[in-house]
């Protein structure tokens, strides 16, 4: 009974943040896992709302960082970060917060989903804490994320269209907008990423499947396409990507890294979720026929040869956590190996039957080679199984923090150095 109720419960929140998998679970071939630390706190209905001095950042030479945060607001239940870490809430009482960027102006942004805007959160005083929700553009279909050009520009992507944001008045406030792609395919995962490369001369369009396992009618679908920045010249960049929500450059590199959320059906611990790495276009990384480079599919992977050609995933991880955007720390105040190294959002299981995610992790990275992925944020799901945030981002702001989205409690958090 306890069990049908979480399903339930989980359930919920997943029709709330608009994420599309099934689940019909059969024997279970074994992988490492990496099990979920939680918090044995009781859930509570909102934030701490009580404001207490924080310790100073400083940078990993001991100097202290720059707009050095001076507040905290705790959040609702304890966050576990390694020693050295502290967590506050930057902004709540958003409503489903997606994907995250950094505006020319410095300020965190979001694409708020349930309330079809971008808001911006700016620090002004440089305290910590949001000053509170500013909105920039509104009267979306459900915006999942947003991207910035070097000229300020503003790029909003809904399911099925991009489009182009100009001409921001005194408060930031856009007043002209283009529709530069039209006619994504709609159905299914309907999340889009958006992406620009160095020189902003190619524009990067993250799709998922329509499905949780099947051959395409769109070729579009499962992939990462590749646009010049007035939406023309569509092409596939790379395919065989089920469900990539997060894709990023490796700095210094022309490696884009995308996380890739597996196929449903295949039990509790197959496939791997993983993060793949084109380090040029025309890979291919799969989906349908084969998994993480080495599982082929029961149904589509028949064939003796099914992962013949497929590029195998750079990290590998617990299967239904979901990992949705991904930053390098690169730009942190944290010290090493975090400055090198790979954060990921882990948005949460919905159809195991224990459930997982709901997490940040790290990965860390050696001479560009990924190591294991470890625990970084945990607690967003309790030891005693309720589930109070689904983190959906991060990113790397300005004053050296990393700053995490959560759809499902609405909040923005940062985390900080001590």
């Amino acid at each position: 009974m306890r069990k049908s109720l979480l399903l339930i419960s989980l359930l919920g929140v997943l029709v709330a943040c608009g994420e599309q998998q099934v689940d019909a679970p059969i024997a279970p071939t074994s992988v490492p896992l990496n099990q979920p630390a939680g918090s044995s706190a009781t859930p509570l209905a909102e934030a701490t709302a009580v404001i207490v001095p924080s310790p100073e950042p400083t940078t990993s030479a001991g100097k202290p960082a720059p707009n050095a945060p001076t507040e905290v607001v705790a959040p609702t239940n304890p966050i576990s970060l390694p020693a050295g870490f502290g967590i506050s809430v930057f902004q709540s009482k958003l409503t489903g917060p997606r994907m995250l960027t950094i505006g020319p102006d410095g300020a965190i942004y979001t694409a708020e989903r349930g309330e079809d805007r971008i808001v911006r959160l700016p620090d002004r005083n440089a305290d910590g804490l949001a000053d509170g929700v500013e909105v920039i553009a509104d009267g979306f279909d459900s915006p999942s994320s947003m991207i910035f050009d070097q000229a300020g520009n503003l790029y909003v992507a809904e399911t099925t269209k991009v489009i182009k944001l100009t001409q921001p008045d005194a408060e930031g406030k856009y007043t002209q907008r283009q529709t530069i792609i039209d006619g994504l395919p709609d159905g299914g995962h309907s999340t889009r990423t958006l992406l620009f490369n160095a020189d902003e001369s190619k524009l990067y369009v993250a799709i998922g499947s329509s499905c949780n396992v099947c051959d395409e009618d769109d070729e579009r679908r499962a992939a990462v396409m590749e646009y010049d920045p007035d939406g023309s010249n569509g092409r596939i960049y790379a395919k065989g990507l089920r469900n990539a929500v997060g894709i990023t450059w490796r700095p210094g590199s022309n490696e884009l890294w995308a996380t890739n959320n597996g196929r449903d059906m295949l039990g509790d611990d197959q496939p791997p979720e993983t993060v793949n790495v084109a380090t040029s276009d025309g890979l291919d990384f799969g989906w349908p026929r084969c998994h993480s480079g080495r599982i082929a599919d029961p149904e589509f992977g028949k064939a003796a040869n099914a992962c013949e050609g497929v590029t195998p995933p750079a990290v590998e991880m617990q299967a239904h956590s979901a990992p949705l955007g991904l930053a390098f720390g690169n730009g942190s105040n944290f010290p090493e190996p975090y400055q090198s190294g790979l954060f990921v959002a882990f948005h949460g299981s919905w159809n195991r039957s224990t459930p997982t995610g709901y997490k940040v992790v790290f990965v860390p990275i050696t001479d560009g080679k990924a190591g294991n992925a470890q625990d970084f944020a945990t607690g967003w799901l309790t030891d005693a199984g309720a589930v109070w945030g689904r983190p959906v981002d991060v990113i790397v702001g300005r004053d050296g923090s990393l700053y995490i989205s959560d759809d499902a409690g609405g909040a923005i958090y940062r985390v900080f150095a001590k």
